[in-house]
């Protein structure tokens, strides 16, 4: 098999992972602290790519669509926290998939009304529209930028959730909530502040698929689907979990899409593999989730209680 895209799948596994990193991150500390089920994160990814398609048309600098697009998903996550999601913090969790899923169908509305039902592309920026050489083989420079944007992400929140107060009451409030409550925190302000991070890191999500996905409605359930494969994988509240689990399930996915559809042509006959083949493949990390769940229920790297 060829070795150059055995590297270049890997490479678009680690970038696929990357970017459910930045997605998972934000929402397994939603889920772990605030006890709270969003489904609508993933229109908070779509929101942050929309915005930087129309921040991009607006002022035709990708690095300000950027700057400018993630603290306006961040805004756009905190209003809605506070306008709509406050009053179901101590709801039951069918009323929150219910309300969550609501807030999908408003957002998929929003953009067809401002933008229309038809995708909407962002160009590569200029600069980053070449390749890079890595092991030796060329690679999009853009999608090496993917990785790198969202490891630095990943190290800032790194530095904010274990070497500051904040972070240490965000850990605290993963392992028992009630109890930092009752030490007199603002679990309302430390709720804002979490649930503005992982928008923010949709938002982030959002603007660096954009070059490389169309940008049209709906967007968001299909990597919200992946997200909450790779949570719960990982281990809810964890973000450790988020990190290594996203790069486990992009891994997969990526490398069994790209290669077990021939593994099954070179092992079956030609109808059965073009039937098995993708269908198994687009199976990998359900059956990843199942298996892990099956040996570790609470995921690879769960939450230390103390």
């Amino acid at each position: 098999m060829n070795a150059q895209l055995i590297a270049t799948q890997v490479l678009n596994g680690l970038q696929l992972g990357i970017l459910l990193f930045l997605m998972s991150a934000g929402l397994t500390l939603v889920f772990g602290v605030m006890n709270f089920v969003n489904l609508a994160h993933g229109s908070l990814y779509m929101m942050g790519a929309y915005l930087a398609a129309a921040m991009l048309g607006a002022f035709d600098s990708f690095l300000l669509a950027l700057l400018l697009s993630v603290p306006a998903t961040m805004l756009i996550g905190l209003a809605v926290d506070r306008l709509v999601l406050a009053g179901l913090y101590t709801r039951d969790h069918l009323d929150q998939v219910l309300a969550t899923f609501g807030l999908i169908l408003v957002f998929n509305e929003i953009v067809r009304f401002a933008w229309g039902p038809a995708p909407v592309y962002i160009n590569v920026p200029q600069a980053l529209s070449g390749t890079v050489e890595l092991f030796g083989f060329p690679y999009p420079a853009y999608r090496f930028a993917i990785i790198a944007v969202g490891l630095a992400a990943g190290l800032a929140l790194y530095v904010l959730i274990n070497r500051t107060r904040v972070g240490m009451l965000i850990r605290a409030g993963a392992a028992d909530a009630e109890m930092v409550g009752a030490m007199g925190v603002n679990i309302r302000l430390l709720n804002a502040l979490i649930f503005g991070v992982g928008a923010g890191l949709a938002g982030l999500a959002g603007v660096m698929a954009g070059p490389i996905l169309s940008v049209q409605p709906g967007m968001g359930e299909p990597v919200l689907v992946l997200t909450l494969v790779v949570i719960v994988t990982g281990g809810i509240g964890s973000i450790r979990g988020a990190f290594y689990g996203a790069l486990l399930v992009g891994l997969i996915d990526t490398l069994g899409r790209a290669f077990l559809p021939a593994v099954f042509d070179a092992l079956a006959s030609k109808a059965f593999a073009q039937a098995a083949g993708p269908a198994v493949a687009s199976m990998l990390i359900y059956l990843l989730m199942a298996l892990v769940l099956a040996m570790r229920p609470h995921g690879l790297f769960p939450v230390r209680h103390a």
